[in-house]
């Protein structure tokens, strides 16, 4: 409502799409994941949302952090009050100036996955804490990264063995199933691939004290992967008293935290005038039912916040904010096939191909799409001149008193200023 008062008052980009981020859900997500793993300390992939406010409230809450460059670490820690032990640069293929920098930043647990990898760790980090990322089955996840990263089983001892040549501490296992993994059932066999690396260590000399199981965790089959995930390192694992487990989520705190309001900036739907067309030799064909009647397009797309569509494999699914002014739509409203477009000039800026929208929903309407915080924001251009969407914060809802004062207590040592 205050952005068509202000497009009314001539505000350039007075309509410009936003976020809303919910805290109060990031919140629930990490009692959720407490209560479901208390064994497994979560180190949020930064990489999903570097939001601001998600690090310091997670930072708050005791999280660790899994960082993939000098960017990421250089955020984190300039947080304060995040030790750099918690943070683990979890990308097994690094530039060696990167490798410095974590070790002037202190960051001392880094992955590796190949022996050149060990060769730079051995120039640039010396004293590193090194973890061997090994190659799991991740033919169950939307986003599979075995085809860039993770080493086979067979190459593991050769690794160990160079490693130790080079004199470097390698100190665990870690792996990954995949982002947004669709069958939990996965985990079984990377935990009993983990419990193989972890002898094959031993018998290289190393006494392994780190277990990273990595992400993949999905919202609806969280408590099924949990389970799963327990029961697999109780099997493999039964005596860990010398052994720290940690994870590395991502969407699985920020999916649902996120909402987006985008404008509709403009329509396309046919205008016929029936006698005109009588006088026409072109004839006009009668629209398919089943096809979009009416093209909406809206200030933010597939360059923007719903890169997801091209690079996480997201479908959304639009509902309207408002309509000719009113929160309040009717279920009786008629409706109509329609498609939605985002604002660039590029025919592959399409946000929903096919989609039912009410009938009446006009130019200067909101729609509203949920579940916006995981690889979103954080791959957003400014391709053809648009702005990235800013984020409005809130901690309505669960937890919203413990919020603040997580937040307040981890402001008042000095630190997230």
């Amino acid at each position: 409502m205050n952005a068509s008062k202000l497009a009314a008052a001539h505000e350039p980009d007075a309509e410009k799409a936003f976020f809303v981020a919910d805290l109060s859900q990031v919140y629930k997500q990490h009692m959720r994941w407490k209560a479901c793993l208390p064994e497994i300390q979560p180190f949020y992939a930064v990489k999903c949302n570097p939001d601001p406010y998600v690090i310091r409230l997670l930072a708050a809450l005791g999280a660790g952090f899994d960082c993939a460059s000098n960017g990421e670490i250089s955020q984190v820690l300039n947080v304060g009050g995040i030790d750099p032990s918690r943070i683990i640069f979890a990308n097994p293929c690094k530039a060696l100036s990167f490798v410095r920098n974590a070790a002037k930043k202190g960051v001392d647990t880094m992955t590796f996955d190949n022996a050149d990898e060990l060769y730079k760790i051995a120039r640039g980090h010396p004293r590193a804490k090194v973890v061997v990322r090994i190659l799991t089955d991740d033919s169950k996840s939307l986003c599979a990264f075995g085809i860039k990263f993770g080493a086979p089983l067979v190459t593991v001892p050769g690794l160990l063995a160079k490693a130790r040549e080079l004199n470097l501490d390698v100190v665990g296992v870690s792996f990954h199933v995949g982002s947004g993994c669709y069958d939990p059932t996965v985990y079984t066999d990377a935990i009993r691939r983990a419990r193989a690396v972890f002898n094959m260590g031993k018998e290289a000399g190393y006494t392994f004290k780190l277990l990273d199981v990595g992400g993949g965790f999905e919202d609806r089959l969280f408590e099924q992967a949990a389970a799963v995930l327990t029961e697999a390192i109780d099997l493999y694992f039964p005596d860990r008293r010398e052994i720290k487990v940690i994870a590395e989520p991502g969407r699985f705190y920020v999916s649902k935290a996120f909402r987006l309001a985008a404008h509709i900036i403009a329509r396309r739907a046919p205008l016929i005038d029936p006698a005109a067309a009588a006088h026409c030799q072109e004839q006009v064909a009668e629209p398919n039912s089943d096809q979009p009647k009416v093209m909406y397009y809206i200030n933010d797309g597939v360059y923007g916040a719903f890169n997801c569509i091209l690079f996480d494999h997201q479908i959304v699914h639009p509902y309207v904010l408002s309509m000719k002014g009113s929160f309040h739509i009717a279920s009786s409203e008629p409706q109509h096939v329609s498609s939605v477009w985002g604002p660039t000039c590029d025919s592959i800026d399409c946000v929903c191909p096919k989609t039912t929208l009410p009938s009446a929903l006009q130019v200067g309407d909101w729609l509203g799409f949920d579940n916006m915080g995981a690889y979103t924001s954080c791959a957003a251009s400014q391709f053809n001149g648009f702005e990235v969407s800013n984020v409005i914060y809130t901690a309505g809802g669960i937890g919203a008193g413990e919020i603040r004062s997580v937040l307040a207590a981890f402001a008042d040592d000095g630190h997230g200023l």
